[in-house]
């Protein structure tokens, strides 16, 4: 064999996994048909970070006057530089991943990667040329892209996905936003504060529909306090262009209505890279568009593993890396537990930021559970009002009778930072009152999550 594990694909889940292999003894290469770092370090969770961040910065200059600072004129965008700072960012964090393939020994091939036989991956170059590498574990790590609707095929510049809204070529005036998952919402939020007129739309009846239901209500109010236009229970049905605009066709509960915007961004969903790999070739099985595995990632053919977003389970960049760790150290003879799917942190970085773990209030309650439910507003928040982001609350949810952390869900400023708090209490089986007895600092947003176990439990101080 040419080597002990291949990894096609190189997102946080393939990098990661041949990072883990190298640290294990094993001799690794990774094959790569664009950038390394895959869609999330490229056109995926960095640059939309730093785009984010751009936007936070323009609204902290136009409400400098809250704070008591004088600018010596107007806030302006210069949307170029906007971009070109997202892009270097991404650039940056690819070559640092580029490097840690060097210090680990890993071997980058570049090219697409195709399954030929159980212990061979044929990798076809830009040039059209061929070679065929064999290795003894072949992990596919392909990962995902912007899903497509009939009645919305993207031509990247007036109906555009993801990838095109990190470099658009100019703000533009109006943008119809489908879907407010967390890419959509995202991208609302960033273009809306960068001056854009947003319509948000979503087919279900409440925006980021995964969250609990407060969450979702939160970031609708706060949307709409920030100007832009958010219509859920709606669909579009059709979008025609005409020169520079899109007549957009929206079906409401009120009836159908039209919209005039300079772009459409479509973030439906993402769909898994499966075709073309050589699936088929070796009989692996597909179930619902997406790979079956077993708890450490083997398919039902042996050697073949596939983890990220091409297997089920949540599609976020660090549950493709744990998925990458638990896969290798189950190869090299490890006995590594496997990922615990109910305590997946989800991170939305809209303003204000959500975060969540664990069941809604919802899911408690269809599941049986007698639950107790704690809720600290930022309103009532020291650093949250020193900040000048009162947006938002911390809310916990109780089992009754043992005091088990079942849920937790956060939207307001830092929150995606605070989250982890809350994982590692469930990973640790922690109750509701030893969140209350662990003594957090003065004056954080933190101290919300304290607040709010002990309201759970009428022991709350400031409300």
């Amino acid at each position: 064999m040419d080597y002990d594990i291949i990894v096609i694909g190189s997102g946080p889940g393939g990098y990661v996994a041949a990072i883990r292999a190298s640290q294990l003894g094993k001799k690794v290469a990774i094959v790569e048909r664009s950038e390394i770092g895959g869609i999330c370090l490229n056109w995926g969770c960095i640059p939309t970070k730093a785009l984010l961040k751009s936007a936070q910065v323009y609204s902290y200059a136009k409400h400098a006057a809250e704070y008591g600072i004088k600018l010596p004129g107007e806030a302006a965008v210069d949307f170029d530089a906007v971009v070109k700072r997202s892009r270097t960012v991404a650039e940056g964090m690819s070559k640092g991943v580029q490097f840690l393939m060097k210090k680990n020994k890993i071997e980058v091939i570049a090219g697409f990667g195709k399954l030929k036989a159980v212990n061979t991956v044929e990798v076809e170059a830009a040039d059209g040329s061929k070679k065929e590498l064999t290795a003894q574990h072949i992990i596919l790590a392909t990962g995902a892209r912007s899903k497509e609707l009939p009645n919305l095929k993207q031509d990247g510049v007036k109906i555009i996905g993801y990838r095109q809204a990190l470099t658009l070529p100019k703000l533009p005036k109006s943008m119809v936003v489908v879907g407010s998952g967390a890419i959509g919402s995202e991208f609302a939020a960033f273009y809306n504060t960068m001056g854009t007129k947003v319509t948000l739309v979503e087919f279900l009846p409440a925006i980021v529909p995964l969250e609990d239901e407060d969450v979702s209500k939160q970031l609708e109010r706060s949307f709409k306090k920030d100007g832009m236009e958010v219509l859920t229970n709606s669909s579009v049905e059709a979008v025609q262009v005409k020169g520079d605009v899109c007549e957009v066709k929206i079906k409401t509960p009120n009836g159908e209505i039209v919209k005039e915007a300079e772009v459409v961004l479509s973030a439906v969903g993402i769909t898994p890279n499966i075709e073309n790999i050589g699936l088929e070739n070796l009989g692996i099985k597909v179930e619902k568009g997406k790979v079956v595995v077993d708890e450490y990632y083997q398919t039902n053919v042996k050697g073949i593993y596939a983890i990220g977003d091409i297997v089920p389970g949540p599609a976020l960049a660090h549950v493709a890396s744990a998925e990458g760790i638990v896969c290798v150290e189950k190869i090299a003879g490890l006995n590594p537990e496997p990922v615990d799917y109910s305590n997946i942190p989800a991170c939305v970085y809209t303003t204000p930021e959500i975060a969540s773990v664990g069941m809604t209030e919802k899911e408690a309650k269809e599941k049986g559970h007698e639950i107790k439910v704690g809720k600290f507003p930022y309103m009532a928040s020291g650093k949250a009002s020193a900040a000048g982001s009162k947006d938002g609350f911390v809310k916990l949810i109780f089992d009754a009778k043992y005091g088990e952390l079942l849920g937790a869900h956060l939207i307001g400023l830092n929150v995606t930072e605070m989250i982890a708090e809350l994982v590692v209490a469930r990973k640790l089986e922690t109750t509701g009152h030893e969140l209350i007895k662990a003594i957090h600092p003065h004056p954080t947003m933190s101290e919300a999550i304290m607040e709010a176990a002990a309201q759970a439990y009428g022991e709350v101080i400031h409300l």
